[in-house]
């Protein structure tokens, strides 16, 4: 059964390889990303991809999406200790409100919800 998945931080790394195997298995993927960490090389290869749709956007805003969606996944973050010190606020953001705002959004569309957390909850390791 086909899913209408969103990705937050879909540019990224991790979000790009998740992108790619929702597609893999089947899948309709949006992917929202704001691209201060991210990069549309990641995604260079899914463009014209009939159930795929890149939407650059800041997911600290009001995230509307048209439609039914079965999944938020929720991905973005900074996710270095470089990027933390380059873009403090925009961390503290996107882990507060962003999440705020894709918990509702799936709230609304009746989707499941999945978090994802950065390499920086297993702390220092010095």
């Amino acid at each position: 059964m086909t899913q209408r998945i969103l990705v937050t931080g879909g540019a990224g790394f991790i979000g790009s390889h998740l992108c790619d195997a929702l597609l893999a298995r089947g899948d309709s993927v949006l992917c929202i990303d704001n691209l201060i960490t991210g990069s549309e090389r990641n995604l260079a290869h899914l463009v014209g991809h009939p159930r795929f749709r890149f939407v650059k956007q800041d997911v600290t805003e009001y995230l509307s999406v048209e439609g039914a969606l079965d999944a938020v996944l929720h991905l973005a973050s900074p996710a270095s200790p470089v990027d933390y010190l380059k873009y403090p606020i925009q961390t503290l953001k996107v882990g507060s409100l962003g999440t705020h705002k894709a918990l509702g959004l799936s709230r609304a569309k009746g989707a499941r919800f999945l978090i994802a957390s950065t390499s920086e909850v297993y702390g220092d390791p010095e």
